[in-house]
């Protein structure tokens, strides 16, 4: 029995969606974790993104991501690359949510991508920075570490999720979005009565 063509592509969408969501974590981890469940069958990468699954970009992947993950432990260069990684993880979020969504009419194809999937992993990004600004401030970067380890188990989390469990994906997504709205929002409550208390 075929799966109808809606459905697919609704699942497409929550696939890209989860792993731009993971890339705003860390924008390496997904794609090395790309390859290698395309290499393994679990996942299938529209015709135009299949270099996605080749020998050496499983190694530039690999390479990106020792890096990434171990450059975050590092005092001040943490906060330099949540700087340096908004654009690239932009980028890096409508370039796996096009992997998903090629097969689609190229226009809507490149519309999900570029403002569902780049929006996302810059939404997620946008909050790792601020939840890093105020760790640094609160601990004088002490806790920056352990917020550094959250972040990388949290885009491996999103990154399985998104390619075993695609709708889990899309729920931790709102939750996510849910709470760091509300964070922000309690956030800049207690910096205006600061401000007024000074």
């Amino acid at each position: 029995m075929e799966t109808p063509i809606l459905e697919t592509s609704l699942l497409s969408i929550f696939v890209g969606l989860g792993l731009s969501a993971a890339c705003g974590f860390r924008i390496f981890v997904p794609l090395l974790a790309m390859s290698l469940a395309s290499r393994a069958g679990y996942l299938t990468l529209a015709d135009s993104f299949e270099w996605v699954a080749s020998t050496p970009a499983l190694i530039a992947f690999g390479a990106a991501t020792l890096l990434e993950v171990c450059a975050y432990y590092i005092p001040v260069v943490d906060n330099f690359l949540d700087t340096a990684a908004m654009p690239s993880a932009v980028v890096a979020g409508a370039l796996v949510t096009g992997t998903q969504v090629a097969d689609m009419h190229p226009w809507l194809a490149w519309s999900v991508a570029i403002v569902a999937g780049g929006g996302t992993a810059g939404m997620v990004q946008g909050l790792t920075t601020i939840t890093r600004q105020f760790s640094t401030l609160a601990t004088a970067g002490l806790g920056n570490p352990i917020f550094s380890t959250f972040e990388a188990g949290a885009s491996l989390g999103m990154t399985l999720l998104a390619i075993f469990v695609p709708i889990a994906a899309v729920f931790s997504l709102l939750f996510l979005a849910f709470f760091g709205i509300r964070k922000i929002l309690v956030r800049g409550g207690d910096t205006e009565a600061l401000g007024e208390a000074a």
